[in-house]
């Protein structure tokens, strides 16, 4: 570790080296010699001159980058691609003539963004399918645990922990939707020349308009790709990152709303992050077990939400077949986006892989609730037993009142009940007051809802992507 200049904390704190390798100097530019190698096997294909023993040539290099040579050539000619070239071509000099033949540096600039995203959101796509994993374990084992559940954080109707849990999986299937249709979407930008005109391959081919419309669709199942892009200015449309950062923004978001609730319940007791043997939570306060993880989803989410106007307004600002001014913010943006998206779900994967639940404390708050919630039912039942409903409505609405004061303003328990049955209208006993009080009479269809969503939804997402499943993640600090 650097102690002496700025390095980022994604990098040294919250991404995997997965997801850092991917965005690596030596990924992209290892990309770069394959891409080469398909632009200079395409072209030998189309007729150009260029040998076998050329193409080998350049393949026996693909790996061992010379990255001392393009750093010196760097310094004086101060152009990346150009630099590289010339390093490849020192390696193979029998094919340094036709390194890089007829194309400008967006082919390999432009065309290693695309699939450096692609594989990215690969990754992010794993990781997303691990999380509604483990959520549905937890979805399914609390299915039928009732829990007080809040509008407006009031305390309101009870709902189950588990199916609250399906609350959190909804928005994340939404994502993979989302991530699912913009990875299929995903091409190359192939081989468009300056302007995007293949001005040159025309040239190249001798006017042959039938191989320069081959030469992208070779291109592209070389690299992986069903297809290019059909029309680009010297770029592809800076329109496509915005599209994968707002992908990225959504699954924060998802994150965000998920590891708010857990914070909330986390101050109310009732569920908790991991928190390890040894670990503090307070410098100060040393009985505190803050929600550490959840606050940092929080954290690193905002910034993914906010980072998604960066290709937005990139995209609004280009200028006719293209500007400069994207790669600046190109390089800042997108490979930081991914990083932090990236430590977000490691988090969730930590966090909900080691919630803990407790439900005495659960039952305590809310049966100190109940009560309230109960009077439909109490009022039924006295109705029955020959009440008037109008007059009893009025009286629980009284009494109610009652029993809020004693809670709110002299500290004292719940004591609806006991309101209800000191009151002849109802004709009913303390006991028979009591035996209304069972939670479970009161969360509806929340753990039919829990198995319907499971079923229906879930499980064969997870079924779908069962080969990825399994994985965990470790937090480093």
């Amino acid at each position: 570790m650097s102690t002496d200049r700025y390095v980022s904390p994604l990098s040294e704190r919250y991404a995997s080296r997965e997801m850092q390798y991917i965005f690596s100097p030596d990924k992209k530019f290892r990309t770069w010699r394959r891409l080469w190698i398909a632009l200079a096997e395409t072209e030998k294909e189309l007729g150009l001159p260029i040998t076998q023993e050329q193409i080998d040539e350049l393949k026996s290099h693909k790996d061992d980058i010379n990255y001392d040579v393009a750093k010196a050539r760097e310094k004086e000619v101060r152009h990346d691609v150009m630099s590289h070239v010339y390093a490849y071509g020192c390696q193979c000099p029998k094919a340094k003539g036709i390194i890089h033949l007829g194309a400008t540096s967006c082919y390999v600039g432009d065309n290693t963004d695309i699939i450096i995203m692609t594989e990215a959101l690969k990754l992010v796509r794993r990781k997303l399918v691990n999380v509604l994993n483990e959520l549905a374990g937890f979805a399914d084992k609390y299915k039928s645990l009732p829990t007080l559940a809040f509008t407006h954080f009031q305390p309101a109707q009870p709902t189950t922990v588990g199916k609250r849990a399906t609350l959190w999986m909804q928005e994340f299937c939404l994502d993979l939707e989302d991530l699912n249709y913009v990875i299929s979407s995903m091409k190359l930008l192939g081989s468009k020349g300056t302007t995007g005109t293949q001005a040159s391959f025309l040239e190249l081919f001798d006017g042959d308009q039938e191989k320069v419309d081959r030469l992208d669709p070779m291109i592209a199942e070389k690299m992986g790709f069903s297809a290019c892009y059909p029309v680009s200015g010297q770029t592809y449309s800076r329109k496509v990152d915005t599209r994968v950062l707002n992908v990225l923004a959504g699954i924060a978001a998802s994150a965000h709303k998920m590891a708010g609730d857990i914070r909330l319940l986390q101050h109310l007791k009732e569920v908790e992050e991991p928190f390890e043997k040894s670990q503090i939570g307070s410098s100060a306060m040393a009985y505190k077990r803050n929600p550490m993880r959840s606050e940092r989803i929080a954290s690193l989410s905002r910034y993914v939400i906010v980072d998604a106007l960066n290709p937005a307004i990139t995209s609004a600002s280009q200028w006719f077949e293209r500007t400069l001014d994207d790669s600046a913010n190109k390089r800042l943006s997108i490979p930081e986006g991914f990083l932090a998206i990236d430590g977000i779900l490691d988090l969730c994967l930590n966090v909900v892989d080691g919630l803990v639940v407790y439900p005495k404390v659960i039952e305590k708050h809310l049966m100190a609730e109940l009560p309230f919630m109960a009077t439909e039912n109490i009022m039924m039942d006295a109705v029955k037993a020959g009440g008037d409903r109008q007059e009893l409505h009025e009286r629980i609405r009284e009494l109610s009142m009652e029993a809020g004061r004693n809670v709110k303003e002299n500290g004292k328990d719940n004591n609806l009940l006991e309101l209800i049955a000191a009151d002849p209208a109802f004709g009913l006993s303390l006991d028979d007051l009591k035996k209304t009080m069972e939670p479970s009479r009161y969360v509806g269809c929340a753990p039919k809802q829990v198995d319907a969503f499971l079923k229906q939804v879930v499980n064969p997402i997870l079924e779908e992507y069962r080969e990825i499943l399994g994985e965990k993640a470790e937090i480093n600090v």
